[in-house]
């Protein structure tokens, strides 16, 4: 119960978000005239598992 009122009581002050990704997200927001950034983030090596093997075997060899 005390979960709940917590997360009552956050959503009854103005909020204030960072968005990353989707930029639609963001729009929608900003058209609701929510306090909002917008982070331009993607994953490292767009995802891709084989390219993120391959950057953390780079990275350890420092």
């Amino acid at each position: 119960m005390i979960a709940v009122h917590k997360i009552n009581q956050l959503f009854q002050g103005e909020l204030s978000v960072i968005n990353m990704g989707l930029e639609s997200f963001y729009k929608d927001l900003k058209a609701q005239e929510v306090d909002v950034i917008h982070m331009d983030w993607r994953p490292r090596a767009g995802g891709n598992a084989k390219m993120l093997s391959l950057l953390d075997r780079l990275k350890s060899k420092k």
